[in-house]
Parts: structure tokens; C-alpha cells; sequence
């Protein structure tokens, strides 16, 4: 049981579980919609953001290293955090409160800074602050009540992307980032205003990593073939080679993934000469690590070698929490490229 419970805090993927008694179920899914409707974020307010460019922030952050790094922002990213909510959960409490300034400052310390900081090279970074999940929601994935916490997270974020388009992004080219129970919610947002909607002439690419894309979440927004592709989407969920998870085995392969690596949907296993670097666990330099990936063709998940000794990947076989940290240089490296292709293309429209 320990061992599945470390399993399952590492992959945030869900469940089934046993329904709950259908009156303690609603009774939980009232307590829940009260709560969360007590504490919805106000966008307005720079409180509600982890990341904005109006303050300053860990989504600011650069390596020593890229210092003298030229950059740009020209795009935006709207960047959704994973799970951070994972402490002990009061009773009826699935959604985080916003206003929990030792929880806010975790996601701050951790994936604001290991994440989003990718995309700060090429993009202004919006990173809003939502009530997230508790983890132990993805157990309890058919009740009621996890159902409610569910749309609650969605719609803080729903609310914070329709803040950033009606007060700051004026046409500008949009990046989509998340990872993990953001990536989720990551797809709800992408079919809700981009799929075959006006917006999506500005989307640059939606990095969707951590979460199983189906082939038909989205109906025209294509999985990224090539490195300068844009209006796309692209993902991955990385494991040791040979190794995955029953959760993923229970999928069929029903997914998928591009390699970071090479930025296409091709099996052939992707040397460690293509890897750029990947961030150390203090955020100085890069960690004396190659690596090397190839997409798994059976189970579409990204099978990962690592060499060298790299601090805060995860288990010895799942490397979800670190999924963007592996590859943090190929990652911004390719968003610069990505933004440059669009920008390219637009212009030559005009």
C-alpha cells in the first residue's frame, strides 16, 4: 500500500475508487461548492498571480549560467502549475484556499521557479494561482463531490485566462504551459477557446507535459510534427526505458507524445547529443546528466536514459516531477524557435 500510494503522489494520475454513499457524497459536494464559492480569486488583484510580468516573481528567475542570454518577449505563455495541494487534506476541503501564503509559497519555490522559468526567455509569464485539487482527489475521480472540486479549479483558471485576454494580451501570439493536473485543466482550456475558435489563429503551441493527451481530445489543433511547428500541441510523460506504470498499461496506448529530443512523433531513440542541459536542484547550473529518449510505440510514453547523477527526478523508474526539469534547455530553446516561426509566418501574411 506505501508502495502505491509513492506511486501514485509521483505519476497525479487517477483512479477508480469506490463511490461514495450517494447522501454523504451530495452532502461533501455542498459543503465543497459553498466553500469554493467563498474563495474565488479576484485576477485584478497581483496577489492571485504566482507570476505576472507587473511583479516581480520566481517566474522572473534566470541560471547564473544565462545571464548574458538574450531574450525576448514577444509572445505570452499562460502557464498552469501541477499539483502543489498535496498536505494533509482537511475533511470536505478537495480545493486549496489562494490565500494560503505557506502553500502559495511552495508553488512559488517549486514549479514556478523549475517550470515556468522555461518559458521566460521568449514570453511574458501569466501564472495564475486557482483552487487546485487536493491529490487525493485523482483517487476519488467518480464522486460527486470530486467532480465539484474539479470544475472549481477549471473555472479560477477559466476566469484568470478571460482576466489576461480582456486586459493584456491585445493580440499578442499565446503559448499554453502546464504540466500535470494543469495539463488536465490545460485541455479543457484549449478546447473551450481555441479549438476551432478565433483564438487559435494565436496560438503559438501548448506545451500539454505530464498528462495523457487522447487523439481525440482536440478536433483541429494538430500534435506537433517538427521543432518550428506552431498552432500545435505538444507532450510527454517520461519514464525510465523499458519501464512504465499500471495506469499507463491500462490506456492500450491511447495517447500522444512527442520527444523533446527531437520535437517529432518518430520511435527512433534520440541520442544524449541532442540533449541541451538540464537545470540543477539549485537552479545555478546545469546538472552533470546526459540523456537520451525515445518514444515507447506501444505504450506512447517518453522512455528516458539518464547518466550521471541528477538530484529531484522522482522515483528510480517514474520521472514525472521532473518532466519539463530534464530537458529545460531543449525546452526553451525550442520555444524561442517556436515564437520566431510564428512571428515569421505572421509577418509574411501581412
Amino acid at each position: 500500500m506505501k508502495k502505491f500510494a509513492g506511486l501514485f503522489i509521483i505519476t497525479c494520475l487517477f483512479s477508480a475508487a469506490s463511490p461514495a454513499q450517494p447522501a454523504l457524497a451530495q452532502s461533501q459536494q455542498n459543503k465543497q461548492q459553498a466553500t469554493a464559492d467563498a474563495g474565488a480569486p479576484d485576477y485584478s488583484n497581483l496577489k492571485y498571480w504566482a507570476s505576472h510580468p507587473r511583479k516581480r516573481d520566481t517566474g522572473d528567475s534566470i541560471p547564473s549560467f544565462l545571464k548574458n542570454e538574450k531574450r525576448d518577449t514577444l509572445a505570452d505563455v499562460f502557464f498552469l502549475h501541477p499539483t502543489t495541494y498535496t498536505q494533509r487534506m482537511e475533511e470536505g476541503k478537495w480545493n486549496a484556499d489562494v490565500n494560503d501564503e505557506w502553500l502559495n509559497l511552495h508553488t512559488d519555490n517549486r514549479t514556478i521557479l523549475n517550470q515556468a522559468t522555461i518559458f521566460n526567455g521568449s514570453c511574458r509569464v501569466f501564472a495564475p494561482r486557482y483552487r487546485q485539487v487536493h491529490l487525493r482527489t485523482f483517487f476519488t475521480f467518480n464522486n460527486p463531490a470530486a467532480a465539484t472540486a474539479f470544475d472549481v479549479a477549471y473555472e479560477d483558471l477559466k476566469q484568470a485566462f478571460l482576466y489576461y485576454l480582456q486586459h493584456h494580451n491585445n493580440g499578442r501570439p499565446i503559448l499554453i504551459a502546464a504540466h500535470s493536473q494543469g495539463s488536465l485543466h490545460a485541455i479543457r482550456l484549449l478546447k473551450e477557446f481555441f479549438d476551432g475558435k478565433p483564438l487559435q489563429k494565436q496560438l503559438v503551441c501548448a506545451y500539454v507535459v505530464g498528462w495523457q493527451i487522447k487523439p481525440t481530445d482536440l478536433k483541429t489543433i494538430p500534435l506537433g510534427q517538427s521543432a518550428d511547428a506552431t498552432g500545435c500541441i505538444v507532450g510527454w510523460r517520461a519514464y525510465k526505458k523499458g519501464t512504465s506504470d499500471f495506469l499507463v498499461q491500462t490506456e492500450n496506448g491511447n495517447g500522444m507524445v512527442v520527444n523533446p529530443l527531437t520535437w517529432t512523433t518518430l520511435d527512433a531513440w534520440a541520442p544524449a547529443s541532442l540533449h541541451k542541459g538540464m537545470v540543477d536542484k539549485r537552479f545555478n547550473s546545469l546538472a552533470p546528466v546526459t540523456i537520451s529518449a525515445g518514444i515507447d510505440p506501444k505504450l506512447k510514453i517518453l522512455g528516458v536514459e539518464v547518466s550521471g547523477s541528477a538530484e529531484g527526478i522522482g522515483s528510480n523508474t517514474n520521472y514525472h516531477v521532473a518532466d519539463y526539469n530534464l530537458f529545460y534547455m531543449n525546452v526553451r530553446e525550442n520555444v524561442k524557435t517556436r515564437v520566431d516561426a510564428y512571428l515569421k509566418k505572421n509577418m509574411q501574411k501581412k
